[in-house]
């Protein structure tokens, strides 16, 4: 029978010579783990290896993902689909065991990490989003939602400022199911840290209101009666200080930069094969070291009392069990389609003439109630993004909501967002300036990455926010956000436009959506109901004229009111001009070709009007056509003065126009 100290060599053996096969990886962090991931995954983590998705699992996230060895291995040696082959082929192409943990890759892997500081943020959503689940969905007597986030870090985690924002808010919540392990081996990539990073790490999470203990990180017992006396302080997340050797059972290495991010050579694995008492040749694991770490028949076990349990659940309370089912498999309301129908009819009705902002509180106000798994927020400008409504009951502390006051910490925000996205069971959007969307740029990037529904609400767009000056005017904001793969990014031009943008986000199951919301007022405009479809596309016609244009223009967001003014005199004029409304370049780049030509005809001169950085819209227009845009940054006015000053004006419009034809 495997000894303990054989099942973490045998994490050691992996990761060592996966990174040694692929000449590139992390040895040093997973070998320094390898006690504590053994004493977790063996003893305390309720998971089944052979359903990963199970709703009730206990959620497992490797924050200082630079070691994904330590989950690879973790994974194959308890049962999960991911054979010897995958870790042999460890950081090649097409591979599930990527460079860095990859959310959809190898079953088990909870999130996507890497950019340091983010896997503990995500932890924190997860274990957000089970305890806002399980004060919805439990009764006395049937807690169905019941399951644990565990966290590992690092120094680098640590040094990273968002951890900072997360782990504070953590510990406000009173997030007691929430345990994270430090893994305080005091190496970084320069070397030993002690000139860069000395800060009292467990005084600091004490500050934060976590339950803090210090171990010995190569003790199991110690590890093990740390996690017990973790999971009996319910009030509190807690952080467990593990102090680790890096490279633990390198002869040479071990204790130093050298193996934290390269692999050992062949001398140093030979050496640490002899050292560790691990005989056996490159990725050969014995039966009895599998059958120690085997967790597929306790897994299935786990699941089978949970299924029992919910069984019992569903008979009492039928309605909320089908409720839950639905949430947690994704699937909108079974009147999500006649609501929102009835929802954009209204909007059109009205017609406002209001600030999208406005017209976004409106939408969330109206999908809200329909829409029981929304959980908002906002970056300390809820009256600013409009982001609340009535309905919504604040988080606040330790009581429970579906509005959560994120306080100033947009990195934070969009980060524990995708952890509560990738829980399941929870549509989370939150709001800042659109200007701040570059503090959270990596956690938006991170969210199409792994494909992820939240939607960002980022108002005051423009250089027509106005008086706030340049550092609070987006010029060159909204292209970044187009500019990332898999991102949807809307901006709307009036209520009806707003609406539709709303009900696409919520109902896009495979990634993001960015709303770029406008501050100022913009004209109400009343369409034609066959627009509700084309709208959907990003990019349609929203005025034509008879016969071929001579000139088309491109707008959208509150430069549409004067692109069709502009349109309006130059067909007076006698120029034939089309104005197309784009609301999202990236939902109109997927439309077949066919239509794409429909709406911007080859052949036709084109003109685009975005408050914006010009550079981004030469790809509709080509050399041949022009953008008013703007190449600089803003200045302190009200903003109908400086929209004026940068040139959007009908009359500017209007000249350009005529500079193309």
């Amino acid at each position: 029978m495997a000894t303990r100290k054989d099942l973490a060599n045998a994490i050691r053996a992996l990761s060592m010579d996966a990174v040694q096969k692929a000449n590139s990886g992390h040895p040093g962090a997973p070998m320094g783990m390898a006690e504590i991931a053994e004493e977790l995954w063996n003893h305390h983590l309720s998971h089944n290896p052979k359903n990963p998705n199970w709703s009730n699992r206990d959620r497992f996230v490797l924050s200082n993902g630079h070691g994904s060895m330590l989950i690879y291995s973790l994974l194959h040696l308890t049962g999960y689909a991911l054979p010897m082959d995958e870790l042999k082929t460890f950081r090649q192409l097409h591979s599930k065991c990527a460079g860095h943990p990859e959310y959809g890759y190898a079953p088990g892997v909870e999130t996507t990490t890497g950019p340091l500081g983010q896997g503990i943020a995500n932890g924190v959503g997860f274990a957000m989003a089970e305890k806002l689940l399980a004060d919805q969905f439990n009764k006395p007597g049937h807690e169905v939602v019941d399951h644990s986030t565990y966290v590992f870090l690092g120094d680098g985690c640590m040094m990273e400022g968002v951890s900072h924002e997360a782990c504070a808010l953590a510990g406000t919540w009173g997030l007691g199911k929430l345990t994270a392990f430090w893994d305080d081996n005091g190496i970084s990539i320069d070397g030993h840290i002690e000139g860069w990073y000395t800060d009292d790490t467990a005084k600091r999470f004490e500050a934060y209101g976590w339950h803090v203990q210090s171990v010995d990180g190569h003790d199991v017992a110690a590890i093990g009666a740390a996690i017990a006396a973790a999971k009996k302080v319910t009030d509190k997340p807690s952080l467990i200080c593990c102090k680790t050797v890096i490279g633990q059972g390198s002869p040479n290495k071990c204790g130093s930069h050298d193996c934290h991010g390269s692999a050992l050579g062949l001398e140093e694995v030979a050496a640490t094969r002899a050292n560790i008492g691990w005989p056996h040749e490159p990725f050969v694991i014995p039966a009895d070291v599998y059958a120690g770490w085997d967790a597929t028949a306790k897994g299935a076990a786990a699941e089978a009392a949970w299924n029992d349990k919910f069984t019992a659940y569903a008979k009492a309370f039928p309605a909320e069990a089908a409720e839950y089912k639905r949430r947690m498999a994704g699937e909108l309301p079974a009147n999500w389609k006649e609501a929102t129908s009835a929802f954009i009819s209204a909007t059109n009705e009205k017609a406002e003439g209001v600030a999208t902002r406005k017209a976004s509180q409106n939408a969330i106000a109206a999908l809200a109630p329909i829409l029981p798994e929304f959980l908002g927020g906002s970056a300390d400008l809820t009256g600013s993004n409009l982001t609340s409504y009535s309905g919504f009951k604040h988080v606040s502390g330790k009581e429970t909501g579906n509005y959560i006051s994120y306080g100033v910490r947009e990195f934070g925000m969009f980060a524990i967002m995708n952890g509560v996205a990738l829980h399941g069971g929870l549509i989370p959007f939150g709001g800042t300036f659109h200007m701040f969307s570059d503090y959270a740029k990596s956690a938006l990037r991170m969210a199409a990455l792994m494909k992820q529904r939240t939607i960002a609400v980022l108002s005051h767009d423009s250089i027509g926010q106005g008086e706030d000056g340049p550092t609070h005017q987006p010029i060159e904001n909204t292209s970044g956000l187009r500019y990332i793969p898999n991102m949807d990014v809307w901006r709307p031009a009036d209520s009806v436009e707003t609406a539709i943008s709303w009900v696409a986000a919520v109902e896009r199951k495979d990634g993001p959506s960015s709303l770029v919301l406008s501050r100022q007022n913009v004209a109400g405009v009343k369409h034609d109901a066959a627009h509700f479809d084309l709208i959907r596309k990003g990019g349609y016609v929203f005025s034509d004229v008879a016969g071929k244009a001579d000139v088309i223009i491109i707008a959208n967001g509150s430069e549409m009111e004067l692109a069709v003014k502009a349109a309006a005199e130059l067909n007076a004029a006698g120029t034939k001009v089309r104005v197309v409304s784009m609301p999202s370049t990236n939902v109109f780049d997927r439309q077949d070709q066919a239509y794409k030509d429909s709406v911007l005809t080859a052949g036709v001169k084109r003109v685009a009007v975005e408050a914006a950085h010009p550079d981004f819209w030469r790809k509709y227009v080509g050399l041949d056509g022009a953008v008013v845009g703007i190449a600089t940054f803003g200045e302190s006015a009200p903003g109908g003065v400086l929209m004026k000053h940068f040139g959007f004006t009908v009359e500017n419009v209007v000249a350009t126009v005529k500079s193309v034809l």
